[in-house]
């Protein structure tokens, strides 16, 4: 019997370990974008211009990483824009709101999220999709619209 009592804890201590090992997707989608980040990109402008971008991004986790707030602000010498978001993960289903403050759009947001990336389309007053591609200390950011304000919006992140 000692030696049944002794597989059985270390079969037990086998599952506990592996529960604990387990990839922060199981504490919710979003448990690797928390914090402050900041990077740069560019901006293609309606007439088909680009600029470059200096970029901050604040993530706000919540519910265990199962909700996200999202704050991106970034400037060109000409222009600037200043994203918020959010987000709600029911498993790999993301539902939530987007609003856009410089160009004053909104709408909501349906997507997908993964253990390393969300996808998103947003409808409203104006269509548009949204890509964020992560890993623990880099990120990236692919905004793409029907055209009011920007067409697309390309971003590289680093946390800070």
């Amino acid at each position: 019997m000692p030696r049944i009592a002794s597989l059985v804890n270390g079969a037990l201590l086998l599952a506990f370990g592996a529960a604990l090992a387990s990839p922060v997707y199981a504490a919710g989608p979003f448990a690797t974008l928390d914090g402050a980040w900041r990077g740069g990109g560019s901006v293609t402008l309606l007439g088909g211009q680009t600029e470059r971008l200096a970029c901050k991004a604040y993530y706000n986790t919540k519910d265990g990483g199962a909700g996200l707030g999202l704050a991106i602000s970034c400037a060109s010498p000409s222009n600037k824009f200043e994203l918020r978001a959010n987000l709600k993960s029911n498993g790999s289903n993301v539902t939530g709101s987007w609003e856009e403050r410089a160009f004053n759009s909104t709408g909501d947001v349906t997507g997908k999220a993964s253990d390393s990336a969300i996808n998103l389309s947003i409808s409203g007053t104006l269509q548009a999709t949204m890509s964020i591609r992560f890993a623990s200390g880099s990120q990236s950011v692919s905004i793409s619209t029907d055209g009011t304000g920007f067409k697309s919006v390309n971003l590289t992140l680093s946390r800070i």
